[in-house]
């Protein structure tokens, strides 16, 4: 079964024409989220263009030679080759010997494409979440937000200037409002 050509496909004709402005908004769009990440993983500004130019020429070469069509967005599926071809570098930079280096991540197949689009379901589901919990009144966002951090329940609830018996029915009857909230909508 073909699937359909995402609108984002205008990105991957763009490097098979050389379109200039378009590549131009590739970089202006992409490559901050791509620097950010390497620098957040232990690159630098320079690691993270010559990873974004070895990517868009990875694809390039996948849609020049292996008629590569997009049918997820661009960016989820651009930032998992860039993450794939960092981690790659990163093994090669390792201290500890790679006996086996996994060409098989740089190759753009389905599970790239199945990767791509469960990101972008997950961003989806992500905004979806913070839409619903900015509709919780202040108490339970507050209650909600000190309980995720991860720390312990009694200290949440001194934290809270709360019980912890109250902290555990208060906490109990605001996720059931926010899950009601995301059902709902």
């Amino acid at each position: 079964m073909l699937k359909k050509l995402h609108e984002d496909h205008r990105y991957i004709e763009a490097l098979l024409h050389n379109d200039k402005k378009v590549v131009q908004e590739i970089y202006a769009k992409f490559a901050g989220k791509i620097k950010r990440y390497i620098i957040n993983n232990s690159g630098s500004e320079s690691d993270a263009a010559d990873i974004l130019q070895e990517a868009l020429i990875d694809i390039y070469q996948q849609a020049r030679h292996k008629a590569f069509q997009l049918t997820c967005p661009f960016e989820p599926f651009l930032l998992l080759v860039c993450k794939r071809k960092w981690l790659n570098e990163l093994k090669k930079k390792s201290v500890l010997q790679v006996t086996n280096i996994d060409d098989a991540l740089l190759t753009i197949g389905e599970d790239v494409f199945a990767d791509a689009e469960l990101l972008e379901k997950q961003e989806a589901e992500a905004k979806h979440f913070e839409q619903m919990f900015e509709k919780l009144g202040e108490r339970c966002k507050e209650i909600i937000s000190e309980s995720l951090k991860g720390d312990a329940q009694e200290m949440v609830a001194e934290k809270l200037g709360v019980t912890y018996g109250y902290l555990r029915k208060k906490k109990s009857e605001c996720m059931a409002a926010l899950i009601q909230l995301i059902n709902k909508n």
